[in-house]
């Protein structure tokens, strides 16, 4: 019988072979009716030509178990009469069916029934990576087999997924994702552990850590090697395609972005398959920030919608779901730091951690994954370090309590890792000296998140006073940063009480602050005047420091140039040089002369400043019991001090709040009367 064209059309809920002769057999599969003959589906079909031969020995069981169907279908539709009329109506021509068949729990369901109908007649059919497993397991329950019949359905599509799917990375994903709805026969047949193995072994080779190469997805291989030009050189020559590497690494991540379409508990076997492979913790890690970032919406704040190109039926949308998920992706985390310096994962993790406060999960798996966010602290942003607090419980408005929980993790890292490193107490001593740029990084960073919380009317001065005492001295090589934090603080909490003043001024290490920083300090009517007078004084030895280095390096000047029989030394030809040089050495003597005379008036009167400060403290102090009489007398105390120390200097200055980054912080006031402060930059 010659395959015809078009071998079948569909009526309704009912599928018509159109080859010209009367149908013999009608099929059902879930709620579709197919109108066939016995010959074809017989000649390929083991368990077909067994019902039909039954049937056909047995007419009076067939019959009575027809009208029954009829009779229940007749019940369920009164109100499609008038369809069953038309259709009744449209095969008049047919003859009547002898035979009728029911498959329940048909694989594929009917759908796949047709293609494999259409595989019986004849009719040639393109076989898919979404298609043929669910012909495969057509193929299994009819009982297409190659010893029934020649080049039958089983044997085709076991080559072809052989052959075709599992040799790439996208169709095997795409097949894992038919046998969803095949199971449990896809489990039964070994499709889906096939599907698993080969792409967990086709990521174990795309593994960047292993060759830094993008994957080649099978393309080249069907290309049999004729298209030279795409060819990766692995001897060490650069092709074209090897010099747009990076250009082209997104083609590496585009099989990453199909695991979404996988539902939760394939993608769980998918990477328990890469974790017995022995696959790197970036590559693992990858996988788990794709499929959460299509499966979790709103995970990230750049897009808070879901992906379109997502289908809406790989989306999670139950809360249960979601945090089904979200346990699963971070009980899955490797805990080793990420080799690669990218910020991306960070903020993915931070992420994370945003919608599991949200979603309430459990603490253990917050545990985990605040601890790798503590592996790779250095490489947050502050803006992933603004957690918003979603407890009642919690105050403030960002949640402190879990940046300090990160801290903790960070150090408690850093020390294990200097532990290791150090074999006996003589190295101990000199990493002590040694700064880590992760922790030099960490501590700019809390420096800023200080600032940024400062503000917030509800923190509390121990919260403050305890985040900032967190990080060792090593963290900070200058605490400008840390100085505009208190500053902040100090002005949002104008009825924070004077010994907490104290205490929240005591974080700061006067000798780590520039001069742009004490002279800031110095005229900040916020400060305790401890703190202004301990700003003071270590001023003074930075300046003094800086009068001393100025004046050996004048001597040494003055040295050389005490030599006259320098320039009559150089050959004639170098004369010009020697003596622009020259030139240019008086000038920068004279420069320097200027400048140590501005910094020795600039030291004097600082000298006589603090005198004559301590001279109005101890005359404070032993007048002090005049200004306690009644209770809230303190403040008008603290302010007479300033005006007394105010009066004795002659100087007046305006409060300003502190930017350690600007180039200068100190506005020169033009006034009539009074000392000023001058600060010279060399």
């Amino acid at each position: 019988m010659a395959a015809p064209e078009k071998p079948g059309t569909t009526k309704g809920q009912a599928w018509f072979c159109t080859t010209g002769l009367p149908s013999d057999v009608v099929v059902e599969v879930n709620e579709m009716t197919f109108h066939l003959h016995k010959f074809p589906l017989m000649s390929k079909s083991r368990r077909l030509h067994d019902l039909i031969t039954e049937q056909e020995k047995n007419p009076i069981a067939f019959s009575s178990t027809k009208d029954q169907t009829s009779t229940s279908a007749a019940a369920a539709e009164p109100g499609d009469e008038d369809e069953e009329e038309v259709g009744a109506g449209g095969v008049d021509e047919i003859e009547e069916v002898h035979c009728h068949i029911v498959l329940s729990d048909f694989p594929g369901g009917s759908e796949t029934f047709e293609l494999a109908a259409k595989f019986s007649y004849g009719v040639k059919i393109d076989l898919t990576a979404f298609n043929v497993a669910p012909l495969r397991c057509a193929g299994e329950f009819l009982d297409m087999t190659e010893e029934y019949s020649e080049d039958n359905l089983i044997s085709k599509t076991e080559r072809f997924f052989s052959q075709s799917v599992l040799k790439s990375l996208k169709d095997s994903i795409k097949a894992l994702k038919s046998c969803e709805r095949l199971m449990p026969m896809a489990e039964n047949l070994g499709i889906s552990q096939r599907c698993i193995n080969s792409i967990a072994s086709r990521a174990s080779s795309a593994d960047p850590t292993l060759f830094g190469w993008p994957v080649n997805d099978g393309v080249g291989a069907t290309n049999g090697g004729r298209d030279s030009s795409n060819q990766n050189l692995w001897n060490g020559i650069e092709t074209n395609r090897r010099r747009k590497g990076l250009a082209r690494a997104t083609n590496a991540d585009s099989w990453l972005e199909e695991l979404a379409i996988l539902s939760l508990p394939f993608f769980k076997r998918l990477i328990s398959a890469m974790k017995d492979r022995d696959l790197s913790p970036d590559m693992i890690e990858s996988c788990l920030i794709h499929y959460a970032k299509k499966c979790i919406p709103g995970i990230s704040r750049t897009n808070r919608k879901p992906s379109s190109s997502t289908s809406s039926s790989s989306l999670i949308v139950s809360e249960n779901e979601q945090k089904e998920l979200l346990e699963t992706v971070i009980s899955n985390l490797p805990l080793e730091k990420s080799s690669s310096r990218s910020s991306t994962a960070t903020r993915f993790l931070f992420g994370l951690l945003r919608t599991a406060n949200i979603l309430n999960i459990s603490e253990t798996s917050k545990s985990t994954l605040e601890k790798k966010l503590g592996s790779q602290l250095e490489q947050a942003t502050l803006d992933d370090l603004l957690i918003p607090s979603y407890s009642y419980l919690n105050e403030t408005l960002y949640d402190v309590d879990c940046v300090e929980r990160i801290l903790n993790h960070f150090l408690e890292g850093l020390q294990h890792r200097n532990t290791d490193r150090i074999e006996d107490e003589d190295e101990a001593d000199e990493c002590d000296d040694i700064r880590s740029p992760a922790l030099m990084l960490v501590g700019k960073l809390i420096d800023g998140y200080l600032s940024e919380i400062a503000s917030d009317a509800n923190l509390k001065p121990e919260r403050f006073f305890n985040l900032a005492m967190s990080l060792p001295d090593q963290a900070r090589l200058f605490h400008d940063g840390l100085y505009r934090a208190v500053d902040v603080y100090l002005k949002s909490h104008p009825s924070t009480s004077d010994s907490d003043r104290e205490r929240i001024s005591s974080v700061l290490d006067c000798q780590k602050l520039t001069l742009e920083a004490c002279t800031h300090a110095a005229q900040n009517e916020r400060l305790p005047l401890r703190a202004v007078v301990q700003v003071l004084f270590f001023e003074q030895l930075q300046l003094r420091h800086a009068i001393a280095e100025n004046l050996i390096a004048v001597e040494a000047a003055q040295t050389d140039a005490g030599r006259p029989s320098l320039p009559r030394a150089v050959p004639h030809d170098g004369g010009g040089v020697v003596t622009n040089t020259w030139r240019a050495a008086v000038r920068e003597n004279q420069v320097l002369r200027l400048d140590m005379d501005s910094m020795r008036t600039r030291v004097h009167q600082l000298e006589r400043e603090c005198s004559t400060m301590r001279k109005v403290i101890e005359k404070i102090d032993k007048t002090g019991p005049v200004g306690e009489e009644g209770g809230g007398n303190g403040g008008s105390l603290v302010k007479g001090w300033r005006g007394s120390l105010t009066r004795r200097f002659g100087c007046k200055f305006k409060t300003q709040v502190c930017d350690s980054h600007e180039p200068s912080v100190v506005d020169v006031r033009k006034g009539n009367g009074g000392r000023r402060l001058h600060h010279h930059q060399s």
